[in-house]
């Protein structure tokens, strides 16, 4: 008798310090519907992130800072509903974790009880070190972000590279040993210089996630939509397009309209009849 597939693993943050002890490279993916976690499980993806790129890519907001933390949560439930294997990470959407302690926490809390996340995403580095202790204190697992952080967007002047001089390059990665010290379980560093990337992946005993950061990350992780090619945009320079599906998309819609309106559509294998 042949052996029985292996069930594939469940991912959890113990499985991701083990990839990056063993060199294994960590898949992370974004997803913000049930279709697209379930593509993704079906797929092999580590880990899929609910970002609150959601505003800009499925809500048409200009930037990540309209997002509340009621849609996070929404998304977040949707998504879990479409996976059962990889490690669910939401992101805390801005203003629901900068000022008011208490509700950061019950936030953070709602995202793994109601939303069924396993860990929660927060921009920043030493400004949000007691912050992600006191997470850690009701068992939320914490991923950090640092480099371009896009909720910080109006301050940075735009979606710019991030430390590329040794000032800001050092700064970055002493935030990174501040986000270790603090507990995080991972570190997401975005459009960073990949030396630097490289500097911090070395140095740090938790793994790290790259976005425009290099090969030398333990990980990387790509807006689904962007690789996808759902994007109205053009791909920046970080970004890979692995299929051109709204180009597809739209062929096909346009093949409806014109069925429909020639009358092609819907033909004698789309229609019933009287008699069963």
């Amino acid at each position: 008798m042949a052996d029985k597939p292996e069930k594939p693993r469940t991912v959890t943050i113990s499985t991701l310090l083990d990839m990056k002890r063993k060199g294994v490279k960590i898949a992370m993916l974004t997803a913000y519907d049930y279709p697209t976690a379930r593509m993704a499980e079906e797929a092999g993806v580590d880990v899929i992130l609910v970002g609150d790129s959601v505003g800009m890519t499925k809500l048409g907001y200009e930037s990540t800072l309209p997002v509340t933390i009621d849609e996070m949560v929404h998304h977040t439930k949707a998504v879990k509903r479409g996976m059962s294997r990889a490690l669910l990470v939401a992101d805390m959407p801005y203003l629901s974790y900068e000022i008011d302690l208490k509700e950061a926490v019950r936030n953070a809390g709602r995202l793994l009880k109601e939303g069924g996340a396993h860990a929660v995403k927060v921009e920043g580095g030493m400004e949000v070190a007691s912050t992600i202790k006191e997470f850690l204190k009701i068992n939320v697992p914490v991923f950090g972000h640092l480099g371009l952080t896009p909720q910080a967007v109006n301050r940075l002047g735009g979606y710019k590279v991030q430390g590329r001089s040794p000032e800001a390059a050092e700064k970055i990665l002493t935030e990174a040993r501040i986000l270790e010290g603090a507990g995080v379980c991972a570190v997401v560093l975005e459009c960073v210089p990949a030396d630097l990337a490289k500097e911090i992946t070395k140095r740090l005993q938790v793994p790290t996630i790259g976005i425009g950061a290099g090969p030398h990350c333990d990980g990387q992780v790509l807006v689904s939509d962007d690789m996808l090619g759902l994007s109205e945009a053009g791909p920046t320079k970080f970004v890979k397009r692995y299929a051109e599906v709204r180009a597809r998309s739209l062929e096909a819609i346009s093949a409806y309209i014109r069925e429909v309106r020639d009358g092609s559509f819907p033909g004698p294998e789309h229609s019933f009849t009287s008699q069963k």
